[in-house]
């Protein structure tokens, strides 16, 4: 099961499955150790591990643990399995889609980015709001739902009209399915659940935002990739330097390269309307998504 998942997280443009595989690896060992503080009676250790993934609604709280700011979209409920479930589903479903549109690096930025807005309009809104600053009595809030609104949203910026199909109700617009959930969020904002309802619709303002910039040609998730990357490098052993003299040829331009004539864009819808989006090439995604930014 280690080399499935190892080979499961080392695939190429597969940052959904990581980011689910991170998710699940971080659900499984708060468990074990909610579990067994629980049957040996110190379960103030739980508490104190679990605090370091749940980000306190207070702000006078908070500045003593701010690295909750993200390591709250990675852990979820000890007692309800629905929580990491449907999240993970989400996930896997938008982030599928996204990754095979815009890459795994914009997919990993855009989920740092929207649990940064989640935080964020969640912080804002239980330290400066009288409703909710009464009802700011609770320990802290974890899940990824903030930064997983915000990947759905941003799929369906994206493309609005690909459809899922549903169990019971078929085919689906995934942009009437965004909507329904943002509608849910918005009138849960006031219910049991605030804190988290909030946090939703805070990531999915990120999605949108996100999506619009890079459709104007602004990535703002780009310093977070450069960010990762330097870690990355920071454990991969350095290669062999090997020096070598040869003569310079002539490179070819690329400017024109993913540039699509307005014919080629009519062949690429055909191809969608008759086979769906996943039928087309990385070539013909980018030439697409290039001239949707004209």
């Amino acid at each position: 099961m280690l080399e499935e998942f190892k080979n499961a997280f080392q695939r190429p443009n597969s940052a959904h499955v990581q980011l689910i595989i991170i998710n699940v690896t971080i659900f499984l060992t708060l468990a074990v150790i909610y579990v067994f503080s629980k049957i040996s009676g110190f379960e103030e250790i739980f508490n104190v591990v679990h605090n370091q993934f749940s980000i306190p609604p207070r702000f006078v709280e908070f500045v003593t643990r701010p690295w909750t700011i993200f390591s709250y979209a990675f852990a979820h409920s000890m007692t309800d399995i629905f929580h990491i479930l449907f999240n993970m589903l989400a996930l896997y479903w938008f982030g599928k889609l996204f990754v095979e549109y815009l890459g795994s690096d914009k997919l990993i930025a855009l989920y740092l980015l929207g649990a940064l807005a989640a935080g964020i309009t969640y912080l804002i809104v239980f330290n400066t709001i009288p409703f909710f600053k009464e009802r700011s009595t609770f320990e802290g809030m974890v899940g990824a739902s903030g930064a997983i609104y915000s990947v759905m949203v941003a799929t369906a910026v994206l493309l609005p009209n690909y459809t899922f199909f549903l169990l019971f109700f078929g085919p689906v617009k995934i942009k009437y399915i965004v909507a329904f959930y943002i509608v849910l969020s918005f009138l849960g904002s006031v219910g049991s659940n605030a804190g988290g309802n909030i946090a939703h619709l805070g990531g999915a303002l990120m999605g949108f935002i996100y999506t619009k910039q890079l459709q104007a040609g602004v990535n703002w998730g780009g310093w977070l990739t450069v960010t990762l990357d330097w870690f990355k490098g920071l454990f991969k052993p350095s290669p062999n330097v090997k020096v070598t003299y040869r003569k310079s040829e002539p490179k070819k331009s690329t400017s024109s390269f993913n540039k699509a004539t307005q014919e080629e864009i009519d062949v690429i819808l055909d191809k969608i309307s008759d086979r769906g989006y996943e039928s087309l090439t990385k070539e013909e995604k980018e030439k697409l998504f290039n001239a949707s930014k004209k």
